[in-house]
């Protein structure tokens, strides 16, 4: 969804520029004295939402200027960071660490300016406590990143491709058809047999990654790794049973066997390839970008099997490399404070983690005139007051990876399914050495 922001989101960022202004006069070298001037690089990957917020920021800020450098996929990204923060050269003032690398960085806090230095402590009452716990140290005393978003789930669906499949079409009798996963693979089985040419979902990675933070949600609250951070791959039911439903669809064949945002998915958007996708809040903005002319009004949103759920959302964090500390603090307070929150929203879809403006009507009353005029702040909203966070280890990103190899190799038939598991938790343990 791409609306400019409300006059009440503008004016109220107008107001909070003009006190950031007053009080950031610029006492460091380096845009150090007053009147010098700074650019702040900002390093983000897919979607965040903050082009108008750096222009309102630069005119309220004469000295600023923001450079945002900004990877097309997260997966495209953590080399690039992992060799920025290995070497301590290269990162931007400002980087993005997505929830499912947070944890690696958390182990190296020292690299990173503790934002408690710097005014950040008032701060808590903006975010969902358990985002913001996600950003503190274990001790508590070092706050390493400001929450960005969150990515409650709903399941994005193409509405003309249901028609052609005699299914329901409106999002309520839509969400009717699925209650559980099981429901949804059979109703995947009728659309199978009506629609030729394309698949019921892109592929495993999106169900896997979407079920194993549902299912260890509601069990143990981790994944792969307990919160001792020893490997539980193999012996937390959660994950077994996010494999296996994933493992379903795939020797069905009811999967495109795509690898969500790789160039062969983005390029599936534009034709009737799949039917349906998990997809967190976040993904919209993925969906319209990749798709563009071609899926606008075509595709809806309804509620996602099994409840709630979410899968995704960063902080911002700001690496002792850079040399102008406190103005990349104060930019990262305002762009993930309240309004600025609700703005990014606004812009790309990124739900807030903050819960102020999560109630903002501009945000709980929002629709995608793309996604069919869908009342998204609502779905999504309600989808985040279920959220039950899940504690991610320092590899969990590369086990995930690892184990999806293994789905769509499956799908491929370079595996047999009945080999899936044992290769998968293969798979698992290397990863996480």
């Amino acid at each position: 969804m791409r609306r400019g922001l409300t006059t009440g989101i503008a004016t109220v960022l107008a107001g909070l520029l003009t006190v950031a202004a007053a009080g950031c006069g610029g006492d460091d070298d380096g845009g150090g004295k007053a009147g010098g001037n700074i650019e702040l690089t900002v390093d983000v990957f897919g979607e965040f939402g903050y082009d108008q917020l750096y222009k309102q920021y630069e005119a309220a800020h004469p000295n600023v200027k923001i450079k945002q450098r900004k990877v097309d996929t997260l997966d495209n990204y953590k080399p690039r960071i992992q060799q920025w923060i290995a070497t301590n050269s290269g990162a931007g003032d400002i980087v993005a660490l997505e929830e499912g690398i947070l944890p690696l960085y958390m182990q190296q806090k020292n690299k990173f300016v503790n934002l408690f230095d710097h005014g950040a402590k008032s701060l808590q009452n903006n975010f969902l406590p358990w985002k913001w716990q996600m950003g503190l140290s274990p001790d508590g005393q070092h706050l390493i990143g400001l929450g960005t978003d969150i990515g409650p789930l709903g399941m994005c669906y193409r509405k003309d491709l249901f028609k052609k499949a005699n299914l329901p079409t409106e999002r309520d009798a839509v969400s009717k058809l699925w209650p559980t996963w099981d429901a949804y693979f059979q109703t995947g089985q009728k659309f199978t047999g009506k629609v030729s040419g394309s698949k019921w979902l892109d592929g495993p990675t999106a169900i896997f990654r979407t079920t194993v933070l549902q299912n260890s949600g509601a069990g143990p609250g981790y994944s792969f790794f307990d919160k001792s951070n020893n490997l539980v791959f193999d012996t937390n039911p959660a994950i077994k049973t996010a494999f296996d439903t994933a493992l379903k669809f795939e020797q069905a064949k009811m999967t495109s066997d795509l690898s969500i945002f790789t160039p062969p998915w983005q390029t599936a958007l534009k034709r009737d390839t799949f039917a349906t996708i998990p997809c967190p809040s976040w993904m919209l903005g993925g969906i319209e970008e990749f798709s563009a002319g071609f899926g606008k009004g075509k595709w809806d949103v309804a509620a996602v099997p099994g409840g709630g759920g979410y899968w995704g959302g960063s902080h911002l964090a700001v690496p002792k490399q850079t040399k102008h500390p406190k103005e990349a603090a104060d930019l990262a307070k305002f762009l993930t404070n309240p309004q600025g929150q609700a703005a990014a929203y606004k812009d790309k879809n990124v739900f807030p983690s903050s819960p102020q403006a999560a109630q903002d009507p501009t945000v709980s009353g929002s629709k995608s005139a793309y996604f069919s005029e869908a009342p998204v702040g609502k779905i999504f909203g309600d989808m985040a007051a279920q959220v039950k966070p899940v504690y991610l280890g320092p590899k969990n990103e590369d086990v995930r990876s690892a184990v999806e190899n293994v789905l769509i190799a499956v799908g491929q038939g370079k595996v047999k399914p009945e080999e899936a598991w044992a290769k998968a938790v293969e798979a698992a343990k290397k990863a996480a050495r």
